[in-house]
Order: C-alpha cells, then sequence, then structure tokens
C-alpha cells in the first residue's frame, strides 16, 4: 500500500543534498523544478454496454535538454498530473545518469486497466494516442510501456499514429512487438539490471551473492527476471509477492516450480508457505527488490525494513521521508537511478534500431544493456569515492545534475 505519493519537495530535497558535490547550481536545480510541459486531456470512449465514459488523462515531457524526451505510459487507477511530472523528472535523471542523448517523460490515463475489456481498453488507447498526436513524435517525445500498459497498448499506439499523421514511424513507441519494429530484450532489461547491480553491490560491500537471501516484492517480469538471475548467480530467493499474495521458503524457492504453479494459478499465493506481502517487507534478507511500483516503502512502514540492501527496481519505490529513517538504521538503498536502468537502456536500442532500420541480435542487446548498465554503475560508485558522497543516490544525482547543467550552460536560454 502506498502512504504519501509522490511529490516534487521530497525530489527537490534529495537533489539538494547532491548540489555540493557536483557543478551544478541553485540555478540549474531552478530549470530542473520546471517540466517543459504537462497536458490534461478528457477521454471520452464508448464502453461495452453503449454507455459513453470520460476518462482524464496526461502527458507531462519533463527535459529535452539532452535530446527527445522518452517515458512510459501508465494506465493506473489515481494517477495525477503530479505523479507523472515527478516520474518524468526521474526519467530524466536516468537518462543522464546512462548518458543516453535523451530527456523524460511520463503520461497516464486515471483508470483501472484491469476493469476493461480488450475493446474498451483498445478504444481508450486510441483516444489518448490521437489527443498526443501532434506532440508526439521518434525526435519529439516517446511513448513506452509503464504499469497497466504493455506490447499490445504500443501496437495501438503506433498504429494510432499512423492513421492521424499518415506516416509509418516506428520509432514514435517502443516497448513495441518485435513484428512491429521492437527488440529483443524488452521484458528482461530491467529484471537483468536490477540483479546485476545487487549483486556487484554485495561483492563490493563483502556481502558476496552466494547464498546471499533476496526477496523479491512485485514478482512481475521485471521482477522474475532480476529472481531468476540472482538464483543463477548462487543468491536464496526466499519470498516474492504479487497482487493476490506471497509465498516464502526459508531455504530458497524453487524458481522453476514457482513458475509452473504461476502459470497454471495466476499468483504466486499457494505455493510455499503463505505469507503476507506486508511481512515480506519484514524479513530479514541481504536484498529486498522493490519491482512494483513507487511508494512500496513509505513513512509508514519503513520502520519494519530489516533487509541491509533496499534495491529500488521500479521508479521511486522508497519514498523520501521512508530512506532518510532507513539511513539512521544501517539500510542502504540501492536507486532507481542504477538499479532499473535496463528497460530505459533497452528502450534507447530500440529507438535507434528504428531510425536506422538495422536491427542487432539478442545476444548483442543483451551485452549493450549490460554494459551501459555496469558503466552507469562504475561512473556512480567512482563520484561516490572521489567526491567522499553519502549514499549511492546522491551520487547518482551528482552525476546526473553534471550532465544536465552542462547541457543547460551550452544551449542558453532563448530570448
Amino acid at each position: 500500500m502506498r502512504a504519501s505519493g509522490l511529490n516534487w519537495q521530497g525530489l527537490m530535497e534529495q537533489l539538494q543534498q547532491a548540489l555540493p558535490h557536483c557543478a551544478a547550481t541553485e540555478q540549474s536545480l531552478a530549470y530542473f523544478k520546471y517540466p517543459k510541459r504537462t497536458l490534461n486531456v478528457n477521454l471520452p470512449v464508448r464502453m461495452d454496454d453503449g454507455q459513453v465514459r470520460v476518462f482524464r488523462g496526461y502527458r507531462t515531457v519533463h527535459s529535452t535538454a539532452r535530446g527527445p524526451s522518452l517515458g512510459g505510459v501508465r494506465f493506473r487507477a489515481g494517477v495525477t498530473a503530479h505523479e507523472c511530472e515527478v516520474l518524468a523528472a526521474v526519467m530524466t535523471l536516468k537518462a543522464a545518469v546512462a548518458d543516453l542523448p535523451l530527456g523524460g517523460a511520463t503520461g497516464g490515463v486515471d483508470v483501472d486497466a484491469a476493469s476493461l475489456s480488450p475493446h474498451e481498453l483498445e478504444g481508450l488507447t486510441r483516444r489518448y494516442t490521437s489527443e498526443l498526436v501532434e506532440l508526439i513524435g521518434a525526435k519529439e517525445d516517446i511513448l513506452a510501456p509503464d504499469v497497466g500498459t504493455d506490447q499490445q497498448v504500443m501496437a495501438w499506439i503506433l498504429d494510432t499514429y499512423g492513421e492521424n499523421t499518415g506516416e509509418t514511424v516506428n520509432g514514435i513507441v517502443v516497448g513495441k512487438p518485435l513484428a512491429l519494429g521492437g527488440s529483443y530484450g524488452s521484458k528482461d532489461a530491467r529484471g537483468r539490471s536490477a540483479a546485476s547491480v545487487t549483486a556487484r553491490v554485495l561483492e563490493a560491500q563483502g556481502v558476496g551473492v552466494k547464498n546471499a537471501r533476496v526477496a523479491v516484492y512485485g514478482y512481475g517480469d521485471a521482477g522474475r527476471r532480476a529472481a531468476e538471475a540472482l538464483a543463477a548467480k548462487g543468491a536464496l530467493v526466499v519470498a516474492v509477492t504479487d497482487q493476490q499474495g506471497a509465498s516464502y521458503a526459508s531455504s530458497g524457492l524453487d524458481l522453476d516450480a514457482l513458475h509452473t504453479h504461476r502459470e497454471e494459478r495466476g499468483s504466486v499465493a499457494g505455493f510455499g508457505t503463505a505469507i503476507t506481502p506486508d511481512e515480506v517487507l519484514e524479513l530479514d534478507v541481504d536484498a529486498l527488490l522493490l519491482a512494483h511500483d513507487y511508494g512500496t516503502i513509505h513513512a509508514g512502514n519503513a520502520h519494519a525494513v530489516r533487509a541491509r540492501y533496499v534495491v529500488e527496481a521500479s521508479n521511486r519505490a522508497v519514498l523520501p521521508e521512508a530512506e532518510r529513517f532507513l539511513h539512521t538504521q544501517g539500510v542502504a538503498v540501492v536507486p532507481d537511478l542504477i538499479a532499473s536502468l535496463g528497460d530505459l537502456i533497452v528502450n534507447y536500442l530500440e529507438w535507434v534500431q528504428d531510425a536506422s532500420n538495422f536491427f542487432w541480435t539478442e545476444e548483442e542487446i543483451q551485452k549493450a544493456v549490460d554494459e551501459r548498465v555496469n558503466a552507469a554503475l562504475d561512473e556512480v560508485m567512482a563520484l561516490q569515492k572521489e567526491r567522499g558522497v553519502t549514499g549511492l543516490r546522491t551520487a547518482a544525482y551528482a552525476l546526473a545534475l553534471d550532465r544536465l547543467h552542462s547541457a543547460t550552460v551550452m544551449r542558453g536560454v532563448y530570448p
């Protein structure tokens, strides 16, 4: 359960802590505070029962200082313009940490996607795209999957854009099906990067990944792949959660059997020892991977966390007030700007492939993603050591702000 949610103040306070460690200034931070634009749209959709229902939608472009913006489209009940603005800013920071020629964006619709029929979901997607069509593009703003959206939704966006413009531009969206110009590795990249970064951080701290006890909160595509990758490195994945429940085994879960169980039952619930998702957050483990959504750990439950390392495999999974408390308890947070970089990098590679009409193999994609994730972690850890920075998040923010400051200063201010 989420508590207070996202807010600009928490993000700005964290960025403020990075200012003494980078070339950015208060003026740079002032620029960062204001998104380039936020669009609010009303989306009338004819439902299967013949009634017309109006949904509220948003799209924020935070920055284009380093290149066209790229970011997810989330179909989630309760999504707000402010949520999109904060997450778009996080995407700007992530692209800078990864040294990609991109800015950040995020959009969404206030809807429970699971409550819609396929026909209703398609109608909503096409209506949303039609409202954005003049503001998006492969060189302007690129859309990607997020909570409640998938490859099929991206295919509908691609088709709607083409129908409205008369052009086939595959690079308008990423995370597409392979048959429509998608890339290998889209479903694997975030989990692979979370696992790789977790393993490297554990090794760097002398804990080691062999026999390390790991819990995964959010056993979707990213959580499952992170768990499997860590298990392959010798870690013991002792607990996992999904929306229906949680599963626990003190000696480590059999992930192959768990996968079969989930395919048959639709949930991890009923496999192993039954515990609640909240109890997973309280386990005494070496690493707790958060692969659900923002705000998984907040001020209301941070006191219960007993993990030595908390890894953000999803954006803003630990809210600032919770992270401050965890720091006082000696719990280190591995931030989203590093741990969840894989999906952004593979989306960038898909965009490059679409622009060139030259596509790499699955092995080449995996290698390129791994290299860029490792390079980003190397740079963050080197900056942390060289400048005496406390915490990987502050070091990552310092690196991102350095790059954004440089781009902003070189561009100047339009008269």
